[in-house]
């Protein structure tokens, strides 16, 4: 059983990424606010459950949550200013969006900046630990698997719809055979072959 939050503040909203460490698509983040007392047995880190689950978790989410946000950082911008910043700025878009403002941030990884003067902890492996943070998860997963689904119609022979941008053995043998699309990280080693020089 996840405990409900970090703190016993009212406010306390918990934030996760999605999609860090794929080769295409955003970096997508979410933040929730959980009212006092809300309990749900099937809910946790997000990679802990099936699509299914996470979906029937998502309306959930989002009608019984006190605020919650989602933001997705795109490609061009996760090269500009790499997936570690990008991550954070998803985050931090995604406080901006709660209709309320948090008391305190429950951040699920080891790496955050802080945000107006809102007090911080990071939780390494957050999201298997508090409530706030798995429900963030599940948001900014669902949300970015809604994102690839869509932009699989675009490209299909990348099968996003199956590897949801991930670097698979598929999704790497597309990129060999059709190259790089416009929603790939170029900054990303998209291919194994692209760190070997001809010295």
């Amino acid at each position: 059983m996840l405990n409900i939050s970090f703190t016993n503040l009212t406010l306390e909203c918990g934030t996760d990424e999605a999609g860090r460490g794929c080769l295409a698509g955003p970096v997508t983040a979410a933040a929730v606010i959980l009212p006092q007392g809300f309990i749900n047995k099937i809910l946790n880190d997000s990679k802990q459950l099936s699509e299914k689950k996470r979906e029937t978790l998502k309306p959930i989410i989002e009608e019984q949550s006190l605020a919650f946000g989602v933001s997705h950082i795109f490609p061009k911008k996760i090269d500009e200013i790499n997936i570690l910043n990008a991550s954070i700025l998803a985050m931090h878009q995604s406080i901006e969006q709660l209709s309320t403002t948090p008391e305190f941030i429950a951040v699920d990884g080891n790496r955050f900046k802080p945000f107006q003067d809102i007090p911080f902890e990071t939780v390494i492996k957050g999201d298997g630990k508090y409530m706030n943070i798995a429900a963030a998860s599940v948001l900014a997963k669902t949300y970015r698997d809604e994102y690839m689904l869509q932009i699989h119609e675009e490209f299909p022979m990348y099968n996003w719809k199956q590897n949801k941008g991930y670097p698979t053995k598929e999704h790497r043998e597309a990129i060999k055979k059709f190259g790089p699309c416009k929603y790939h990280r170029t900054s990303f080693r998209l291919i194994p072959e692209q760190l070997s020089l001809d010295l």
